[in-house]
């Protein structure tokens, strides 16, 4: 990320690690362990820093008061990825082992299991009310039904584009937004503030994913930690696939590559060549750069110019990031 895109918030993103690791801390030493592994992993930590922001646009920032329910934002995030890695039999991601690959498919899951509980008994503990208790159980089942509509799809090749965007919505969109609001939520913020933090995080939310589906297809290993063209191999169809669908002149060949589930590597190649040749990628950075032109727009022009600055150096970043 940007060296300054950030800065206002430093300090709490360096207390969130150490915040992290003390949430992970188990007398169970297995699930320690595969806790500090997600959390060297890495990650962007972009959730909790889009909290961190809004909840800086508050009048009496308390770090104590706003501090467990970033961590509890994060644990999700860990969870679902854990989630995800377990169900696309994933080996790698940011260039790291998986926690299915290093402990297998069952301890994975259990260990995922245990990061949600973790992060709604640290929502409870610090008495947040339920309307955060509201908000994210409805983020919790957006993310279930995401991936479970991303599932009853793959290899089907479905050009429903309205269905595609409902489904990075759920997985994606609706979490970076959330986090927004809850920001907003405790700094006290007007509710005409509230809904413009989260339209933004909404916007940012729907780039994010646009541009990692981008990536997937334009990206490599050593860049964004997993080989590209993995969705396809994966017979996930997101919106350049779907657009070449609609324009290739080899939209018939195309199709039967993406719907075989016995795909070989000079297959996958094939297919990203084909979608290389439409418009489709094209296509899709346009649709990014409508929703981070929106996201800039919506902030509400009472919260510190300092951090709008940084909503729109996040927003920046999310469009030009290749990683």
């Amino acid at each position: 990320m940007s060296s300054n895109m950030f800065d206002i918030i430093k300090a709490d993103l360096a207390d969130l690690e150490l915040a992290l690791q003390a949430a992970v801390k188990s007398p169970v030493d297995t699930i320690t362990e595969i806790g500090n592994h997600l959390i060297k992993s890495g990650g962007k930590r972009l959730r909790p820093a889009l909290y961190f922001l809004a909840a800086h646009c508050g009048q009496n920032y308390n770090r104590d008061r706003v501090m467990p329910l970033a961590v509890a934002l994060e644990l999700i995030h860990m969870a679902s990825l854990v989630h995800d890695d377990v169900l696309d039999s994933a080996t790698t991601r940011r260039g790291s082992e998986t926690a299915n690959a290093k402990w297998g498919n069952q301890l994975a899951i259990l260990a995922g299991d245990y990061l949600f509980a973790k992060a709604f008994a640290l929502v409870a503990e610090h008495n947040y009310g339920s309307r955060v208790e509201l908000q994210l159980s409805r983020l919790l089942t957006d993310l279930s039904a995401g991936e479970l509509i991303q599932n009853k799809e793959i290899y089907k090749a479905s050009c429903d584009t309205e269905e595609y965007f409902e489904r990075i919505a759920m997985k994606t969109a609706n979490f970076l937004a959330i986090s927004c609001q809850l920001g907003g939520d405790v700094a006290g913020l007007s509710e005409p503030e509230i809904q413009a933090l989260y339209d933004y995080g909404y916007s940012v939310g729907m780039a994010f994913q646009l541009t990692d589906d981008l990536l997937d297809l334009t990206g490599d290993t050593k860049t964004i930690g997993k080989p590209a063209g993995n969705d396809i191999l994966q017979g996930i169809i997101t919106l350049p696939a779907i657009r070449a669908l609609e324009v290739s002149p080899d939209r018939a060949e195309l199709l039967d590559i993406v719907t075989n589930r016995n795909m070989t590597a000079d297959m996958l190649g094939r297919a990203l060549d084909l979608v290389k040749a439409t418009d489709g990628i094209e296509f899709t950075k346009a649709k990014v750069d409508e929703y981070l032109t929106r996201a800039k727009e919506v902030l509400p022009a009472s919260i510190p110019s300092e951090i709008t600055s940084s909503y729109h150096m996040a927003a920046d970043f999310i469009g030009g990031r290749n990683f």
